[in-house]
């Protein structure tokens, strides 16, 4: 299949569907117009200045690492403020961190894919998001299981439990759950999803064994890296490092 061209026709159907998006969701009651029509203007603004970017970007590799870092910033940002409200929301960088840079470290060293800076930057992408998902689902399940379950934890703590390993007791059975997303779209690919990345290569012009050679690898990736931050999240929080204002809370 070849690459789909960019055309007044494909910006038309653009505009089309999203116009009937906005339509269907006004006569429906349930979403306003101007927000799903803001959303995709939002949208096509921001793909137009990343794409710019990305292009001038992978000419330097200090230019790749400032934008991927660029990139963790904001994952750890978005991440730890849906996590908590206070202060201890930035170590919402150590899950993230922890999930990212080994697998991208065994990309690099085994030569699995090119290691060029239009390779890099969206896979790396790709993993930090996966990290945000699995981090912040985590840790707001998490937060939310010791809020709700805090008599269990203080009757942990009253048999003489360690603070950590009352928390772990309530919490560990739940911290599964952050990694089900992964799990079935994994599971699904190719039966019920064909995910962006494979779709993407075979319009460019890859074949169908390469594209799914190369979805593979973002998903088991996304896999390892989302395991890793789940397990990070899983142990801050128990040591009372990402809280929530309340009786559980320990200063980070």
């Amino acid at each position: 299949m070849g690459s789909v061209a960019v055309t007044p026709v494909l910006g038309g159907v653009i505009g089309f569907l999203l116009v009937a998006a906005g339509v269907v969701g006004w006569l429906g009651g349930f979403a306003r117009w101007w927000a799903v029509l803001g959303a995709g203007v939002r949208g096509a603004v921001q793909l137009a200045v990343v794409s710019l970017v990305i292009a001038y970007v992978v000419r330097s590799w200090w230019l790749v690492g400032v934008f991927v870092v660029v990139m963790f910033a904001v994952a750890v940002r978005t991440a730890g403020r849906r996590i908590t409200g206070d202060r201890t929301w930035w170590w919402a960088a150590v899950p993230i961190a922890a999930g990212v840079a080994p697998v991208v470290a065994v990309l690099v060293v085994s030569r699995a894919v090119p290691v060029t800076g239009l390779v890099l930057v969206p896979l790396v992408g790709q993993l930090i998001g996966g990290a945000l998902t699995a981090t912040a689902l985590a840790g707001r399940r998490l937060l939310d299981e010791l809020e709700q379950r805090r008599g269990e934890v203080e009757a942990a703590l009253s048999l003489g439990l360690p603070d950590r390993d009352a928390r772990l007791e309530i919490a560990r059975p739940s911290a599964g759950t952050a990694l089900v997303p992964a799990l079935d779209q994994t599971r699904t690919v190719g039966m019920v999803t064909l995910p962006g990345a494979f779709v993407g290569m075979l319009l460019g012009g890859a074949s169908p064994v390469q594209a799914g050679a190369v979805q593979l690898l973002v998903l088991v990736g996304l896999l390892a890296v989302e395991a890793v931050a789940i397990a990070a999240v899983l142990e801050i929080v128990a040591r009372g490092r990402l809280t929530r204002p309340g009786p559980l809370s320990r200063a980070a």
